[in-house]
């Protein structure tokens, strides 16, 4: 299972580190790829992982959730 996260405010490989770090710390995300050129996330889950658990990580990085697909 994918899902897209469109995130603003990247600015940097600095900020889509600290995203891909965060996002693939979450239990049932397998890998994470983050583009702060593109403002987008997608990530590999191997189980249902809901779109708050997401946000939440997005968000503790200070960084704002657009939407999810």
């Amino acid at each position: 299972m994918t899902k897209t996260i469109d995130i603003e405010g990247m600015k940097c490989g600095h900020c889509s580190a600290a995203v891909k770090k965060a996002l693939e710390k979450i239990e049932g995300v397998t890998s994470a790829e983050v583009s702060h050129e593109t403002g987008k996330a997608v990530v590999e889950l191997a189980c249902d992982v809901s779109d708050a658990v997401l946000t939440k990580a997005v968000t503790d990085e200070d960084f704002t959730v657009k939407g999810i697909a």
